[in-house]
């Protein structure tokens, strides 16, 4: 195993405890490195429905002995655990005869504290068994499970129709085919406990207890944290995965994109683990036994915090491109089969202002293919339907501007309203016609006074 056999004795425990984690014991973490008395990992599992300790050992040499065995025997039975306990040694090397059999035998007599024995053959297995490449250079995170890119019992493209659905003077089934592709985004769901005691000569003046669970984009670069719609998809839907083959969605999608994970399991711990302490330092107020108020900042250990859960997978995110008119308008959003949250939305959202968002009304112009919101929508004169102020060819008529979808229809307008009577010329105006009604209004009231007073 080249790739182990290059790494520190400290590097090959970064990447146990990710075996272990993948392996899906619990509470997996490294003990102090300082006078760790044979305990280089601690970690729990649930065996039968009883939680048990486990003690690990790594050791980074070409063969292991029998009292490197002894000697964690000697760990597990000092170590402080309220339930049974049991141990392992991992190297990536071999394990001496006497060494197996001193195992071996602590099994055979049932003792209290059984050690299992892993070599280098092993950790081969196991990581293929989990899906981490040991052997390309970098310990990196394979996966090959994704949440599913749509909804089986719809089409690919329903949800970019569904959008359209409130958009008025266009109906679903007129639209034509999205071009549509789907980014397999590698994601990693964090889980981690932060258990931090901050004392002084007074007492605690502070503690943090508290669980986090964070959803991390995990492409090349610095990791980036989800947004809360985004958690909640994720790990509301770990349990329904599919495996990720692109070729079964080429049928599917028009196009198709896979991005790799961009650091190790181990650079991602590191990462939540820096994050966690950040977000709970805090500056806390106490007063002293001499009645003096003093301010400490109070930051959680890097052993405060033990991540208890690094889970990948792939997260679809599709975008739709429907093309109306002159227009194109992107649809795209992250999807787990029928749950989906959007992260660009090009229908709701007017082509000539800022206007944007699911809370606004807008209508669709088929003259130019735009959608507009109400400012910049009017009604055709001549055909009384929609057509946007980008697109329109105006003139005034009565005083009013007139809309038309083009020069054609305008001037088909002009001869109609040459030939009308002159109180229809007035009605193109309605405001203007009320007003001249009034006048002759108040000129025949002025004329009947006129006689009534004679």
């Amino acid at each position: 195993m080249p790739v182990l056999d290059d790494l520190s004795g400290f590097e090959f425990e970064d990447v146990m405890e990710d075996v272990f984690r993948n392996l899906g014991y619990k509470n997996v973490r490294q003990a102090e490195r300082t006078a760790d008395e044979g305990r280089d990992i601690l970690m729990e599992e649930v065996v039968d429905g009883t939680r048990r300790g486990v003690v690990v050992e790594c050791k980074h040499t070409d063969t292991v002995g029998r009292p490197v065995v002894q000697k964690l025997h000697s760990a597990i039975a000092t170590f402080e655990f309220d339930g049974p306990k049991r141990g392992m040694v991992v190297t990536t090397g071999r394990f001496t005869g006497p060494a197996v059999e001193y195992a071996e035998r602590l099994q055979r007599n049932d003792d209290p504290y059984p050690i299992e024995l892993i070599d280098g053959e092993d950790l081969r297995e196991i990581a293929d068994e989990i899906g981490l490449d040991l052997y390309n250079g970098r310990i990196e995170i394979l996966c090959d499970e994704t949440l599913r890119p749509y909804d089986p019992a719809t089409s690919v493209a329903a949800p970019v129709e569904e959008a359209f659905q409130n958009i008025d003077n266009v109906e679903s089934a007129d639209l034509p085919e999205p071009h549509t592709t789907v980014t397999f985004r590698p994601v990693v769901a964090v889980t981690a406990d932060t258990n931090a005691v901050f004392e002084t000569s007074v007492g605690v003046i502070h503690r943090v207890n508290d669980r986090s669970r964070f959803v991390v984009h995990a492409e090349r670069g610095r990791p980036e944290t989800a947004s809360g719609d985004v958690l909640n998809l994720v790990t509301e839907n770990l349990d329904a995965t599919v495996e990720l083959d692109a070729d079964r969605f080429d049928d599917q999608f028009d196009a198709v994109e896979e991005r790799r994970f961009g650091q190790t399991q181990t650079e991602y711990k590191d990462w939540a683990v820096d994050r966690l302490r950040d977000h709970h330092t805090t500056t806390v107020s106490y007063t002293g036994d001499n009645n003096v108020t003093y301010t400490k900042t109070c930051e959680p250990k890097r052993s405060d915090i033990s991540v208890q859960s690094i889970e990948p997978v792939y997260l679809p995110q599709v975008r739709h491109t429907t093309d109306l008119g002159e227009y194109a308008y992107p649809y795209e959003y992250f999807a787990a089969g029928p749950s989906r949250v959007t992260s660009e939305d090009g229908v709701h959202r007017c082509v000539h202002c800022d206007t944007a968002g699911t809370d606004a009304a807008y209508t669709y112009c088929a003259n130019c293919g735009s959608i507009n919101c109400d400012s910049h929508i009017k009604t055709e004169r001549l055909e009384d339907t929609p057509v946007c102020t980008g697109c329109a060819v105006t003139e005034r008529f009565a005083f009013k501007t007139k809309y038309f979808y083009d020069a054609e229809n305008r001037d088909a307008f002009r001869e109609e309203y040459e030939s009308m009577a002159f109180y229809e010329k007035a009605m193109e105006n309605t405001p203007l016609a009320a007003g001249a009604v009034c006048v002759v209004v108040l000129v025949l009231l002025g004329v009947l006074l006129s006689i009534g007073g004679l």
